[in-house]
């Protein structure tokens, strides 16, 4: 269970996502005397029309409801109820572009068509029409239904996009989180290499430690074939995503409720009252860690209920990714800064051909990781205004892969009503640099470095993170997190390593070496001999 973890933790959460530009605004007020308003999300094309960035340069419509009719002939609808009017259509039975024409001979001033599908924007070849002047816009069929629910039967509608913002507030708390998260996790990491060191030097607590260890050691070999079958896992979710996709939310609720039970179960331990036990067959434990076995089960059980509650199924999710981070990363030890340069290097030529280099190969030019990350929109759906049949159901909530830390966005744009409303970061751009880190605090420990490699590291971690929401708010589109960050934490562990002329040390490592010299026989205290020990001559 713990390797089948460790892969689906790495798939794809290295990816910060993209924006997506056509994504428009309807802003509608109600006519009383206090009119209400209320803002929904529209899809637009922005090649066919060009949105006002603001209501002060915007045109209000009486908007005219025809869900009844899919507007498809002329015939259907009297030309005096849509002049100079907003008027709202059904979806499906012809393209876009031929219930546009229809609306503007009949004098209609702006088109919304009601979908109940999910929104994409419109992609029909606007050459066949060239005289269309009018904006076109999908809007949900359901947000037709709350406004009029919200406001009435006379409402005035308006179309806008404001600028998407440089830069969002949510990603401070994104960027708190995961340097909470590494350095945290590297820390207890370094607290359980000090435990062990203590306890080789006693043969019985050497083989209690043993009994208790729950560490899992990376080769090189064990590292190459990891990410051999994160691409092959990569694959697999692209093309069966939907039915993975419910496999990787099982796996996560079993996963976190583990890790946050060993969160919590360290912290427990340190408090002296409240011990008292029950004997069951020949185990004897603790009531409270039976109570706290029911409380993590119960928290994954609400988060997998409740996960597309967007008001406030987050704020587990980012609890339950965090403990599954932080277990993470004090569990998996890498043995040296060899391994951490192979995992860290493929994972990064990982990211970069999944991102970057699959969309010359997909037919749809699409980027795989992309694909995966934000999840498929529906194989069904056709976004070419041909779709003729049109659910009479709401489709179900879209699933996303579980494995990234959640923010609402803070600042108001489209992207907050429509598809993002959530910064979000993957738990592999904490975990693969947070191995880095761990690797570090748990060599300061071996070698009594005053904690300069872990501090180190980590100040690097953040400066890598800072570097990858720069690069995401110029050039707004995705960035895979391991690009910026591998770079920042392996330069500076090496620097710090060859500054401090221990990088053959840094390089192989020194905690096998220094169990060998506690475990040399003869040795009753458990230490190695002087010429042999961290730093001895």
């Amino acid at each position: 269970m713990r390797a089948a973890v460790l892969l689906w933790a790495a798939l794809c959460g290295s990816l910060l996502p993209p924006i997506n530009g056509d994504e428009g605004i309807l802003h509608a007020s109600g006519n009383g005397v206090t009119p209400l308003t209320k803002d929904y999300c529209v899809a637009y094309n922005s090649n066919w029309i060009s949105l006002p960035s603001s209501l002060d340069n915007a045109t209000f419509r009486s908007l005219e409801n025809l869900t009844s009719t899919v507007l498809c002939d002329s015939s259907e609808v009297p030309a005096v109820v849509m002049k100079d009017k907003a008027v709202v259509v059904m979806r499906g039975n012809c393209t876009f572009l031929e219930k546009a024409r229809i609306a503007q001979s009949l004098g209609a001033k702006m088109l919304l068509i009601a979908s109940k599908a999910r929104l994409s924007p419109p992609s029909d070849n606007k050459t066949d029409l060239e005289n269309l002047s009018l904006p076109v816009a999908l809007i949900r069929y359901s947000d037709v239904v709350d406004m009029q629910l919200t406001l009435g039967n006379e409402i005035n509608v308006t179309l806008y996009s404001p600028p998407l913002p440089e830069f969002d507030c949510s990603m401070v708390v994104i960027f708190l989180i995961a340097l909470f998260t590494v350095a945290l996790g590297a820390y207890w990491s370094g607290v359980a290499e000090l435990e062990n060191l203590k306890a080789t030097a006693s043969p019985g607590d050497r083989e209690t430690r043993r009994k208790k260890e729950e560490n899992v050691t990376f080769t090189t070999l064990t590292v190459v074939l990891f990410v051999v079958i994160c691409c092959v896992m990569l694959i697999l979710l692209y093309f069966f995503y939907r039915w993975l996709v419910y496999v990787i939310i099982l796996v996560f609720c079993l996963a976190s409720a583990m890790s946050l039970y060993n969160c919590l179960a360290a912290l427990i331990g340190e408090i002296p009252f409240g011990q008292c036990r029950i004997v069951c067959g020949n185990r004897n434990m603790e009531v409270r860690l039976i109570f706290l076995a029911a409380f993590c089960i119960a928290a994954a059980a609400v988060w997998a209920v409740f996960r597309n509650e967007d008001r406030w199924a987050w704020i587990l999710q980012d609890i339950l990714g965090i403990a599954f981070c932080l277990n993470f990363i004090k569990t998996l030890k890498m043995p040296n800064f060899k391994s951490c340069v192979i995992l860290l290097g493929l994972l990064l030529l990982y990211d970069v051909f999944f991102v970057f280099i699959t969309p010359f190969i997909t037919k749809n030019g699409a980027s795989i990781m992309v694909e995966v990350a934000a999840g498929p929109f529906g194989n069904s759906e056709k976004n070419d205004g041909n779709l003729v049949e049109v659910p009479a159901e709401r489709s179900a909530p879209h699933e996303k892969l579980p494995v990234v830390i959640r923010v609402p966005r803070l600042e108001f744009s489209a992207a907050t009503l429509c598809d993002m409303p959530f910064s979000l970061l993957g738990f592999g751009d904490i975990i693969v640099p947070g191995l880095l880190v761990a690797y570090c605090r748990r060599f300061d420990v071996q070698t009594s470095s005053s904690s300069v490699y872990y501090v180190s590291c980590t100040i690097a971690y953040a400066v890598g993170m800072v570097l990858t929401f720069v690069v995401l708010a110029l050039m707004k589109m995705g960035q895979p997190a391991l690009l910026y960050l591998v770079p920042c934490t392996l330069i500076t562990s090496s620097l710090v390593a060859w500054r401090r002329k221990e990088m053959k040390k840094f390089w192989k490592g020194s905690s096998y070496q220094m169990m060998e010299h506690l475990d040399y026989p003869g040795n009753e205290e458990g230490t190695a001999p002087a010429s042999e020990q961290p730093g001895g001559q």
